[in-house]
């Protein structure tokens, strides 16, 4: 079997939505942003999130809080991490 792949930090994924949000705003188009979400996705469901749901959860949640990620997109992410 391969090797197990490294879980991806919270922060790091609070990152990579900031760089989405931004390419959203800065008049990306919808269709982009949804495939760049899923295939985050999709990485986060093969190498697993670092840290338990508090932690994860207290890193994230500003981005929720600030609408750097939307109501629809939150509740998908924490769906796709086992959060909800």
């Amino acid at each position: 079997m391969g090797e197990k792949l490294k879980p991806i930090s919270p922060q790091r994924v609070a990152e990579e939505l900031k760089k989405l949000a931004a390419d959203r705003n800065a008049g990306a188009s919808p269709d982009i942003y949804e495939q760049r979400f899923a295939r985050m996705i999709g990485e986060l469901r093969d190498r697993r999130i670092d840290g338990d749901r508090a932690t994860v959860l207290a890193v994230l949640q500003p981005l929720k809080d600030d609408g750097t990620v939307s109501e629809n997109y939150w509740f998908h992410l924490l769906d796709s991490l086992g959060l909800n």
